[in-house]
């Protein structure tokens, strides 16, 4: 096991990362690993704290695997794990941290209970930052007595490879708290984005949802099969909006009259379309449904190469992207 007496400083630490060094990643499960990986190679030192037994070697072998990528990425990885600890005792994984990135179970009773434990580790100034996909950083921290340096910093998974990080502010995060989380995650070459207001899901995730129920609807019906859908998405809308986003789609989409033009001429048409969408229940029937067709589809490849492969197309796309700034 790790210990803190292990050499982790980097004295070819980026100026803008000096002071958010070290981190403390809570949870060792696939988003905390991407976390990690990426702090990494950013050239921070990580603490990784969870109460699983096989935690070292969990984490190592996770790292290995992302090693690829954070190469395609153009990091360094050289050395990755020289600046990582391991450290199952809380207290002392939140010794001297400066950002804290927590990825526990989407429990609001866990999470509260975990944030009170925090906040007696650590100083006033430390970023608690939780990659909750959903809970209200206001409901994470009711029970702490200094929420103000406490808000969502949500990733989309795999966070060392996909850009956006949500940053949501509870109702007591403070401006200088946002305006460092900011900076952070910048600084992470991540794309932060701070939401207006606080909502139950944040956005990414509310609009993959409401095109997941679409998805599992059509799919019920007997429209398509998963892989067929799958295919329609990644040919289609996933290709345009990976280029635009819907509303940039959709005022091209109206020629010269613009965004106003598509609203008028085609508006009535999607809006009737909206009363017509299914509302799907995940009942047993519906996971049996649902688990057997992706089985057929995806099953006998594994899950390593369905990664592999996912994060060579992701990176493709990424690479794209960068081209037009």
């Amino acid at each position: 096991m790790n210990t803190m007496n292990k050499q982790t400083n980097n004295p070819l630490l980026p100026e803008d990362l000096r002071r958010f060094n070290p981190v403390t990643v809570i949870g060792a499960g696939v988003i905390g690993i991407s976390w990690t990986a990426l702090f990494l190679a950013k050239g921070l030192e990580v603490r990784v704290n969870d109460v699983r037994p096989d935690l070292e070697e969990v984490v190592h072998e996770g790292i290995k695997q992302i090693i690829p990528t954070l190469r395609e990425l153009g990091l360094p990885t050289e050395g990755l794990t020289n600046r990582l600890v391991i450290e199952q005792n809380l207290e002392r994984a939140l010794d001297g941290a400066a950002v804290v990135q927590e990825n526990g179970p989407e429990r609001i009773g866990f999470k509260q209970e975990l944030y009170n434990q925090i906040e007696q580790f650590v100083n006033r100034e430390t970023l608690l930052f939780s990659s909750s996909s959903g809970l209200k950083a206001s409901d994470i921290s009711e029970q702490m007595e200094d929420p103000e340096h406490m808000l969502i910093g949500h990733p989309f998974n795999p966070p060392h490879l996909v850009p956006l990080v949500e940053i949501v502010p509870g109702k007591n995060t403070s401006s200088s708290a946002v305006e460092k989380a900011v900076a952070f995650y910048e600084a992470l070459g991540k794309h932060p984005l701070v939401l207006k207001k606080e909502i139950p899901g944040f956005v990414a995730n509310r609009l993959q949802s409401a095109l997941f129920r679409e998805a599992i609807h059509l799919v019920l019906e007997g429209v398509v099969s998963i892989k067929d859908l799958d295919e329609i998405v990644t040919s289609s809308i996933g290709l345009r909006w990976a280029a635009g986003g819907p509303f940039l789609t959709f005022h091209l989409g109206g020629g010269k009259g613009g965004f106003p033009a598509f609203l008028k001429h085609l508006g009535p048409g999607m809006e009737a379309l909206w009363d017509n969408l299914g509302k799907p229940r995940l009942d047993e029937t519906t996971i049996q449904t649902l688990s057997e067709q992706a089985i057929s589809s995806y099953g006998n490849i594994s899950e390593k190469q369905l990664e592999e492969e996912r994060d060579r197309r992701q990176l493709s796309v990424l690479h794209a992207l960068n081209e037009k700034k």
